[in-house]
């Protein structure tokens, strides 16, 4: 089983973290054993506030959260005033060390870019942050036609709802495409019709 940490903070775009959490979520509900324990993290473990105003209560706090195998770092506007806080710097890089792999989404990639996680590596982010993604790190190279891009330990997701596709992927790569595609159904989400005819014959 891995487990999931989904870090959470101000501003942070709703979908960007939903769209994983939903993922993982339903891949472990739709098996009979649990692929994945999702929960969420913040810096102080309190409530935190989504850019669109949906308040949300994280499972923990930097100090007590379980190990995390599979980092979701999100994006949103509050990723502007993340990436100044040493010791939300200092955290991440920590669970990416040990993490078996870290994904952002959207514009969480400031993140990981303001790390140095992604030099010399392609990637993607939300379109509207590609130009900025490119001064904080200089070295990677931006894939501008990419839904998601997997370096192995480290995947970045497009714009909002891209964290799916990613997350979808993530699941086919470590359990294989039975289980994914079991979750799309579910989810009713991208072709799911035709995997719903082929899973029938």
């Amino acid at each position: 089983m891995y487990h999931v940490g989904i870090f959470l903070f101000n501003d942070v775009e709703l979908l960007d973290f939903a769209g994983p959490l939903e993922v993982f979520s339903v891949t472990s509900e739709l098996n009979e054993f649990k692929l994945y324990r999702v929960f969420t993290i913040s810096q102080d473990g309190k409530a935190i506030k989504t850019i669109n105003g949906l308040k949300v209560l994280p499972d923990y706090g930097f100090t007590d959260h379980p190990d995390i195998d599979l980092l979701v770092i999100p994006g949103g506007d509050g990723t502007k005033k993340e990436m100044l806080k040493e010791e939300v710097l200092s955290w991440l890089s920590k669970c990416h060390q040990a993490s078996a792999v870290t994904m952002t989404v959207c514009s969480g990639a400031r993140l990981a870019g303001r790390l140095g996680l992604l030099n010399g590596l392609p990637c993607t982010t939300h379109h509207e942050v590609m130009e900025h993604l490119g001064q904080l790190a200089p070295e990677t190279v931006i894939c501008r036609d990419k839904r998601y891009v997997d370096n192995g330990k480290i995947m970045t997701a497009g714009g909002i709802s891209a964290g799916i596709d990613l997350s979808l992927h993530v699941v086919e790569k470590q359990y294989g495409s039975n289980i994914s595609d079991k979750t799309r159904i579910y989810m009713e989400y991208g072709d799911w019709i035709p995997l719903y005819e082929r899973s029938d014959k």
